[in-house]
């Protein structure tokens, strides 16, 4: 096996609610703006330990998400050493296949890859993310009656394939990035944390 992963993404994006996307539909105003980060709670890739390690994109969907030719930014955690680096990129655009390969192939452009100092948090559906000075966003979960955090599971699409989804939404989204073309500045729209356990 060449990389074994545990840990935590935080997914949030234009579109209202709950995003189209994870059922492959069309998301809300025919595109979506999206940032998403995984953070790794322990793993290794080829024998490199990545535990704490965090990297995150900013991508622009043109329509639905299955269709692919995604335009993205790549960021990884300016803490990671170059091996840690090195391993991550290699699992995240697919060269070392697994689930998490099939994401990686809808994505048309990667206009750069940098670090930058990442600060996630996610715990029970209530989060933060702030990716250097492009992007921040914060998270609140959706509770059921019971005042569990309300989910979603099996679904079409995900950036943490198989894992369910805590589902919530975003009192704060801020995102700009002229290259992938994204401007966004909400508030209250769709929010997600999944545990994700990738392997390939």
């Amino acid at each position: 096996m060449a990389y074994k992963l545990e840990g935590r993404m935080i997914e949030i994006c234009s579109c209202e609610t709950v995003c189209p996307c994870f059922v492959g539909e069309m998301p809300d105003g025919g595109y979506c703006d999206v940032t998403v980060a995984w953070h790794m709670d322990k793993g290794t890739v080829e024998g490199v330990d990545v535990a704490g390690c965090t990297i995150a994109a900013i991508a622009h969907i043109p329509g639905k998400p299955l269709d692919g030719n995604w335009r993205a930014a790549v960021y990884i955690d300016d803490g990671a050493s170059k091996d840690q680096e090195g391993a991550l990129l290699n699992v995240f655009t697919g060269k070392l296949g697994g689930a998490i390969a099939d994401v990686a192939k809808l994505i048309g452009e990667v206009v750069g890859v940098e670090r930058v100092s990442i600060a996630f948090t996610a715990k029970g559906g209530k989060g933060s993310l702030k990716i250097g000075e492009v992007a921040n966003a914060q998270m609140e979960p959706y509770l059921t009656a019971d005042g569990s955090v309300a989910t979603m599971s099996n679904t079409l699409f995900s950036g943490a394939p198989g894992a369910p989804a805590l589902l919530g939404r975003s009192p704060h989204y801020r995102v700009k990035h002229k290259a992938v073309g994204v401007d966004v500045d909400l508030a209250g729209h769709s929010a997600v944390e999944c545990s994700f356990n990738l392997h390939g």
